[in-house]
């Protein structure tokens, strides 16, 4: 099924533009990626306000809940209602209720969070407030059974699952890769962090096991990535473009493997073990 064909979340919207190439001015229509700021409300408190691409809502909040540590598991949340508004400034509520225990240690850590396009960490109001300390990502044997291929595969098959990027140029994408190096999910969002959180929020509606794949991003390694990454158990991030000094930092604590630069033909393999 094309990706596009939910009406009502497209991902995008049309827009006139004049074309300038070679002295020569066109006048075309044109595929702009959307970018809605998303409020994310929790037993009725407004806690953050993402800016992100207006699909994937309920991943993305399930997503954001767990690896932003507010929920340890899917089975806190337990409902979710998403409303999208449009109107001279389209946005979205997400409205979650989560369990007692999970919203009273919300209430004591709460900060005010204002969510900018590639930005994770926006609103938090000192440095003792940044959570360094990953948990240890445990071995389950995932990466010796890694195909020698699978970074390879993973390269080659991602352009096939980016839709919205094919129309826009311009979204992020997040994959779920088997040991084979198979997509086995995509995501996509004007924010690589987004991105990620619909996947994570993904997998964890399915129940399924993180720690038995990887994921591979379309985007340059941050540290807020990994992160996430560890926070669920996922043994390894790949991503197209370079990491940071961070984040290959929080790799080595966390113990997830972190590759960079990942191409058909080659990669960086960073010795975070």
């Amino acid at each position: 099924m094309d990706p596009l064909e939910a009406a009502e979340q497209p991902g995008v919207i049309e827009q006139n533009v004049r074309r300038h190439q070679s002295g020569a001015i066109e006048s075309v229509t044109d595929q702009i990626g959307q970018e809605w700021p998303i409020a994310l409300v929790f037993n009725g408190i407004s806690h953050a306000v993402m800016m992100a691409t207006p699909r994937d809502l309920e991943a993305f909040a399930v997503g954001f809940a767990i690896s932003e540590g507010i929920v340890e598991r899917g089975s806190d949340i337990q409902d979710i209602e998403v409303t999208q508004r449009t109107g001279e400034i389209p946005h979205a509520e997400v409205q979650l209720t989560v369990v007692q225990q999970a919203f009273a240690a919300l209430k004591e850590k709460r900060r005010a969070l204002a969510g900018r396009t590639g930005c994770g960490v926006c609103g938090i109001e000192s440095i003792d407030l940044l959570d360094l300390a990953p948990e240890r990502v445990p071995d389950t044997g995932f990466l010796a059974r890694l195909a020698p291929d699978a970074i390879a595969r993973a390269a080659r098959e991602l352009p096939a699952h980016q839709a919205l990027t094919r129309l826009t140029g311009g979204l992020h994408a997040a994959a779920w890769c088997d040991a084979e190096g198979a997509i086995r999910h995509a995501f996509e969002d004007v924010g690589r962090h987004n991105a990620l959180d619909k996947l994570i929020g993904q997998l964890v509606l399915e129940r399924a096991d993180t720690t038995d794949g990887f994921v591979f991003l379309s985007s340059r390694a941050s540290y807020e990535l990994v992160r996430k990454a560890a926070r669920v158990g996922i043994p390894m991030v790949a991503t197209i473009s370079a990491p940071s000094s961070l984040a290959i930092a929080i790799a080595r604590q966390a113990g997830v493997r972190l590759v960079s630069f990942c191409r058909e033909t080659s990669y960086v393999d960073y010795d975070t073990q």
